[in-house]
């Protein structure tokens, strides 16, 4: 379609509704861009089938529909790959509560998929711009590991890798999807991030427990060429809640109905990253790569101060003699090294900052997802926030995420 113009008559005659739009002001809580670090991305029906090669298309990740009427994604013929994303917001913005998931995708709120309707979303929720993690196969790929054809497997996380790229790109610098990583395959891993940084994605989504899944644990010798290279390209290593092995359910008891064994998992895996961060410090991994950054997404931030205070104690009371390879103390580490993050916490982000560090906390959103702060997320961060000085708010809301991703200027 092409603008009307009656030669000589100026600007003044052409059919305006042609004209490009003037873009609309990213908005503002508390004078702040806000980055939301956590949210996630509903993987369409079609992301792997419609790149796939040809003689992959019936191998690749696809819906089916399952013998109750409910379709799920399968893998190589017939691997379960789980829900179609644990999206619980609907296309008329309401939420079903208590439920993992919606049964289909015609339910689902667009945003959940769309780039234009997420970027509205951002609109309508006062958010500038917003990480996103995937949900089919795992948070970080820790589903993948069902796939025995290794091909299959690294291609399946290639591809997703370049729909997160098509994704960026369609997203006007505000939706920036996290990659992933065939990190069973230290060769493959170490090739992916390359391409990853080449692609312009901003960080990775890593599996925080392989030795679950037969791999070493990750300080060992086995995971240093991953970790240089990855410090080298300044990638950010996100560690999602959920994103490794069934320890939740080591955790909690028989007998639950779904909605508490929802409820219950739900805040089982908060306190799972108490072991994530606990080892990164006191195993020396942040010794040896001391410039590489860590996340723990989605697992809130109030459970922080307890444990490097403990951390802090045990180091002076219990290892006197035992500290090769740690010339830093635990909040040391910490402050240097690891971020965290919150959402629908209130006594987190008011008292434990200052303990925790500044420059460490960061916010989220969690949306589409059955605990995401929606559709409350503008009012919620004014309140909980709003006795906090202006210059560290901002930290919180947006200086944190937009040094630690390099993420683009908006206005």
């Amino acid at each position: 379609m092409f603008a009307i113009v009656i030669e000589g008559a100026g600007d003044s005659c052409r059919d305006r509704s042609l004209q490009k739009a003037k873009p609309m002001p990213v908005p503002t809580v508390h004078g702040v861009p806000v980055i939301d670090i956590d949210s996630h991305y509903t993987e369409p029906r079609d992301l792997w089938t419609s790149r796939a090669p040809a003689s992959y298309k019936d191998r690749v990740p696809n819906v089916v529909m399952g013998d109750e009427g409910i379709e799920h994604w399968v893998v190589d013929g017939d691997i379960d790959f789980g829900p179609l994303g644990f999206t619980v917001v609907r296309k008329d913005g309401s939420k079903k509560y208590g439920a993992l998931s919606l049964d289909s995708f015609e339910e689902m709120s667009d945003a959940a998929s769309e780039p234009k309707a997420r970027v509205a979303l951002l609109d309508e929720l006062g958010l500038a711009q917003t990480i996103l993690y995937p949900n089919v196969g795992g948070f970080a790929s820790n589903g993948f590991m069902k796939i025995q054809d290794g091909k299959l497997r690294i291609l399946t996380s290639t591809i997703y890798n370049d729909a997160a790229a098509d994704l960026q790109a369609a997203g006007e610098n505000r939706i920036f999807p996290q990659a992933v990583v065939p990190y069973w395959d230290i060769p493959a891993a170490i090739k992916e991030l390359h391409r990853i940084k080449d692609l312009g994605l901003t960080g990775i989504t890593m599996c925080d427990t392989p030795e679950f899944l037969g791999l070493p644990y990750l300080h060992e010798p086995h995971w240093d060429p991953f970790w240089k290279t990855c410090e080298e390209l300044e990638i950010p290593i996100n560690f999602h809640i959920g994103a490794g092995g069934d320890i939740v359910s080591k955790i909690l008891w028989k007998g639950y109905t779904p909605q508490r064994r929802l409820a219950a998992n739900s805040v089982s895996l908060f306190i799972v990253q108490f072991r994530t961060v606990m080892n990164l410090i006191f195993s020396g991994l942040l010794e040896r790569y001391p410039t590489l950054k860590f996340v723990s997404v989605e697992s809130g931030i109030g459970w922080i101060p307890f444990v490097l205070e403990a951390m802090e104690w045990q180091f002076d009371e219990t290892m006197p003699d035992e500290r090769e390879g740690l010339s830093l103390r635990p909040k040391e580490y910490f402050k240097r090294q690891i971020y965290a993050s919150f959402w629908f916490e209130s006594f987190g982000p008011r008292t434990a900052i200052p303990e925790i560090g500044e420059n460490n906390v960061m916010f989220e959103v969690d949306f589409p997802h059955p605990t995401c702060l929606y559709p409350q997320t503008e009012a919620h961060v004014t309140e909980v926030l709003k006795d906090l000085d202006p210059g560290i708010r901002r930290k919180v809301l947006h200086d944190n995420a937009a040094n630690l991703y390099k993420l683009p200027e908006i206005s």
